[in-house]
């Protein structure tokens, strides 16, 4: 336990990859053990992805691509400016809805902060906010991502821990509606302390033309949960219901991009999803790994 603990923190420490760190330290285990044959590494690394939930994953990424450029995230941050930029904090307020609305389609936060994480820091700035206040809220309300279905790290800890995937969907509502509030009620004691500015209320008719210009991107996490929850399609399915709704909207709704721009996402996606599931391959070596190890540093 020791070797394996010790030989994975030690890598970390030195700034090695997570992922090298954890397949080095099954290696090291294996190799020291002496009675486990070093083949049942990649065994247990192969075993780690063969699982048909994890076809989620590149379809996610994929979805979450096709939605930055479909010109998605413009008219979501239109909409939350409408919608709350009235209010005391004005755009941290945007930043907040604009994550707990994107996060319903892409499941990530890295895609949040990507995507519309820098239309925001970018009109924030602009607007007056220091770079530090920009990019802190906008880390913060990132992290409704992986929270709110559909999420990424729902479907990966769904496999690994072989728990209800849908179930873990259902679970995170509350919980990122919940962390979306407490931020907003942050940002208005923050607003007040500071003096952020904020915009004067649109009116209604305004606030209807920008529903109007986002109203099919904002029917992605509907259509995503709706589906899910009504049975109409499993999590994994999902995933790619989600890809083929952002590939309608950029080509024939929005037409925001050509089947040319297609090669580079998917090539995108092919270098994210690598990275993903090196990281999936590799724990569950370690998570094997570690089973025998404390069996035998019990006896």
């Amino acid at each position: 336990m020791l070797i394996l603990l010790g030989s994975f923190l030690g890598l970390m420490i030195l700034g090695v990859p997570v992922a090298i760190a954890m397949a080095v330290a099954s290696l090291a285990f294996i190799l020291i053990s002496g009675n486990v044959p070093d083949v049942i590494l990649a065994q247990r690394m192969i075993a780690g992805v063969e699982s048909f939930s994890l076809l989620a994953v590149p379809f996610f990424i994929l979805a979450g691509n096709l939605m930055n450029i479909a010109g998605v995230t413009g008219r979501i941050y239109a909409f939350a400016v409408a919608l709350v930029g009235w209010m005391r904090g004005g755009l941290a307020q945007v930043n907040i809805i604009g994550s707990v609305i994107f996060s319903g389609m892409s499941g990530t936060a890295i895609a949040d902060a990507a995507g519309i994480g820098t239309i925001e820091i970018k009109a924030m700035k602009d607007e007056g906010y220091d770079a530090e206040t920009a990019a802190a809220i906008t880390a913060a309300s990132a992290t409704i991502g992986p929270i709110i279905p559909p999420s990424l790290p729902m479907v990966i800890y769904g496999v690994s821990a072989d728990v209800s995937i849908g179930g873990l969907f259902l679970a995170g509502v509350i919980p990122g509606l919940l962390m979306a509030g407490l931020l907003m009620a942050m940002v208005v004691h923050v607003a007040r302390k500071r003096d952020l500015p904020r915009h004067p209320f649109p009116g209604a008719a305004q606030l209807w033309v920008a529903y109007k210009e986002a109203h099919w991107a904002l029917m992605t996490p509907v259509i995503l949960f709706g589906g899910m929850m009504a049975g109409i399609f499993t999590p994994t399915e999902a995933a790619a219901v989600a890809t083929a709704y952002a590939l309608v909207l950029g080509l024939f709704v929005y037409r925001s991009f050509a089947l040319d721009d297609l090669p580079e996402l998917v090539v995108q996606t092919v270098e994210t999803t690598g990275v993903v599931l090196a990281l999936v391959m590799t724990a569950a070596a370690l998570g094997w790994s570690i089973s025998p190890a404390i069996r035998w540093s019990s006896c």
